[in-house]
């Protein structure tokens, strides 16, 4: 969607600054918010797309403000509010609701090591899909605009650039975060010049891959 949370692309966000020996989790708080996106996400009532889109129905100013794991809570507690698994006075009040029936987690001690090693996989090879492009292809990124999700960033649209890799069929971000179908589509990886992207003040000797659906492209 269009936003601050397409943030690819963008100047004056300062310098990404490398961390040696960064932890895994700088605060105790953030390996309890993993964990709880995992319990969460077995309950099965939304997918991996919504959940990124869920991110993106964070307001602008409290985005820019939060930290990685800020977001991630405030984007669980928008998915249990808006599927009914809880109420958002349960979540301020930290109580449950008179009378609510109490649930059976999914996601126990006992499955929980398992749940975390296994690596869902959204390839649909099965799909009858036929690829709009191939290697060496010259494409333009399509000029839209979703409400939405959508993986195509703001900065590549309008863009050209070159088929370099076909990795076969994939679920459709687009229409599976909405809850629209999975309608897989075959998926490239996309090469882009940099001074295609941001002119002729970047480097002739950069470039940008991205990962991009068939309906993200036309012929160049």
């Amino acid at each position: 969607m269009n936003g601050i949370h397409d943030m690819g692309g963008m100047h004056g966000a300062g310098p990404i600054r490398h961390e040696e020996n960064e932890p895994v989790f700088h605060e105790s708080w953030e390996g309890r918010v993993f964990a709880i996106t995992f319990a969460m996400n077995a309950w099965k009532k939304w997918n991996i797309d919504a959940s990124r889109h869920g991110i993106e129905q964070i307001s602008p100013a409290d985005y820019l403000r939060m930290s990685y794991y800020e977001k991630w809570l405030a984007r669980q507690i928008g998915l249990l509010v808006k599927h009914g698994l809880v109420t958002q006075e349960e979540i301020d009040t930290g109580r449950p609701a008179p009378g609510s029936a109490k649930a059976i987690p999914p996601f126990t001690v006992a499955n929980a090591a398992p749940a975390v090693a296994q690596r869902p996989s959204y390839a649909r090879p099965e799909a009858d899909a036929k690829a709009r492009f191939q290697v060496g292809d010259r494409v333009r990124a399509r000029k839209i605009n979703p409400a939405g999700h959508t993986r195509l960033p703001r900065y590549a649209r309008g863009r050209e650039g070159v088929v370099e890799r076909h990795h076969g069929i994939f679920v459709f971000p687009d229409t599976n975060a909405q809850f629209q179908g999975e309608h897989p589509q075959h998926l490239y990886s996309v090469r882009f010049r940099a001074q295609e992207l941001w002119g002729e003040t970047a480097s002739p000797r950069d470039s940008v891959h991205l990962d991009l659906w068939d309906s993200y492209l036309e012929h160049a």
